[in-house]
């Protein structure tokens, strides 16, 4: 073995995988997961946890894999995280931990991730759930919405004592990893589990209610909940505001991969269907875009489009994701920006586009595309899927009196607690930063339900 090389997880074949929704990546096997977990040096400064938004103890968990003994490098996982195995595989950890691994200054860094997953994966199909001893406090929080930031808060504050409800608006828990993350990256059946996980600690589910129209934060404290976290989302989406916008076809890639994701439009028979087949683009150069064209493909569209307007080198979607979806057949239209929806009888026939070039750069520090003069065309499409961004519900933000918010509609918080405007109401992930990622959310609801905890007690 090459100390310097990891080894790299086997995927399905791309002609099989992009005809079905059966997850990708296939994870290591045992033998494989501790000939990667020996690649780590334990190094004393372990960067790599420094990197991690919620501080995993990286090396020691990877000792108890290279050393065989998988149950205790869960567990070990399992001090500080609450979802294992969505984090194994969705984190981008090529940004955070991995990134930041001593192994990789000479060589490749150590997959971390694929380790983590497989660690999960292990305890999940050999060993019982394990209960902890938690004594109550008999002291109520509740928290508002049960994606990534939401469940991460409730188990931390439930460790701690709290008596914790979450309070859902969808009929099914997990936010964004339920509706958003498709099947084939993020099996339901792990998300379910880690839930229930959650739910030994003693977290209460309310489904379907809506806060901010079936309950406000004023109601909340007048039933005896003595703190707040709001961990809402993300689940505004941002349009393209060009003409033919509104023809059958459009989506926004919110409600496609809700629609296919949580309510099954897989399935013919689904009463909430989505179009299928046929020739679609994609608009935008993120995961959401990403998921949304290789859904599109597994629902047997003959020909898939992503459009963005700068070139791949700009490309915000995780490396990995891009090369699947490229290796799938997604075809990539680069320094491409559209201008209109074209249609006939109500439906989407074609989208006119432009070509653009790269200028100087703009507030975020990438070069500012700029259209190319006479260079439009139109792409023959049946189909459009605009993943150009989502921003907070403003329900929660508006109808609560006393809490500050940014202009663009996420919530101001302080940075290490999540503490707001409002005393006793703290708040983290997506309804804070907008659209970020799973373990950035995490990371802040753990935050917060420390600082909640040092609230209340004191």
């Amino acid at each position: 073995m090459d100390p310097l090389k990891r080894i790299h997880v086997p995927k399905l074949d791309p002609k099989i995988r992009s005809k079905t929704f059966s997850e990708v990546a296939l994870g290591y096997s045992a033998s494989e997961a501790m000939e990667e977990a020996s690649r780590c040096i334990a190094c004393k400064n372990r960067p790599c946890v420094k990197g991690c938004p919620v501080n995993i103890k990286i090396p020691e968990f990877i000792k108890f894999i290279s050393d065989g003994d998988f149950e205790n490098a869960y567990l070990k996982i399992a001090e500080d995280s609450n979802l294992p195995a969505v984090c194994g595989r969705v984190c981008p950890q090529e940004d955070q931990c991995e990134k930041y691994c001593i192994r990789g200054i000479k060589g490749e860094s150590v997959s971390i991730g694929a380790l983590e997953r497989f660690v999960a994966d292990w305890y999940r199909e050999n060993r019982e759930p394990f209960v902890l001893e938690i004594q109550k406090n008999n002291i109520k929080v509740a928290v508002v919405g049960g994606g990534p930031a939401g469940l991460t808060a409730a188990g931390d504050l439930a460790r701690y004592g709290f008596d914790v409800t979450i309070f859902e608006a969808l009929h099914k828990s997990g936010g964004v990893l339920s509706y958003g993350i498709p099947e084939f990256r993020l099996p339901k059946e792990l998300v379910q589990f880690e839930i229930k996980n959650i739910l030994r600690l003693g977290v209460e589910f309310k489904h379907n209610v809506l806060v901010g129209r079936s309950v406000t934060v004023d109601d909340l404290f007048e039933d005896g909940y003595k703190a707040v976290f709001i961990g809402s989302g993300a689940g505004l989406p941002a349009f393209l505001n060009v003409n033919g916008e509104n023809l059958n076809g459009v989506y926004s890639a919110n409600e496609y991969l809700t629609r296919v994701n949580l309510m099954k439009a897989y399935d013919e028979s689904c009463p909430t269907p989505v179009k299928r087949g046929g020739k679609v683009a994609v608009i935008g150069g993120g995961n959401v875009a990403m998921d949304a064209a290789r859904t599109a493909l597994r629902l047997g569209s003959e020909n898939v489009k992503i459009v963005y307007r700068r070139s791949r080198n700009e490309l915000p979607a995780r490396l990995e994701e891009i090369e699947n979806a490229i290796e799938e057949g997604v075809e990539m239209f680069y320094l491409t920006a559209p201008v209109e929806v074209l249609g006939e009888g109500g439906k989407v026939t074609g989208l006119k586009s432009i070509k653009m070039e790269l200028g100087e750069p703009d507030a975020s520090g990438r070069r500012r595309p700029v259209p190319i003069a006479d260079s439009e065309f139109v792409l023959p499409i049946d189909t459009l899927i605009v993943a150009i961004g989502q921003s907070p519900n403003p329900l929660i933000s508006t109808l609560t009196p006393g809490l500050n918010i940014e202009r663009w509609g996420g919530i101001i918080t302080e940075k290490d607690t999540g503490a707001t405007s409002r005393k006793g109401v703290f708040a983290g992930g997506d309804a804070v930063t907008g659209a970020a990622t799973v373990i950035l959310a995490m990371g802040m609801g753990k935050s917060a339900a420390k600082a909640i905890n040092e609230y209340l007690m004191n």
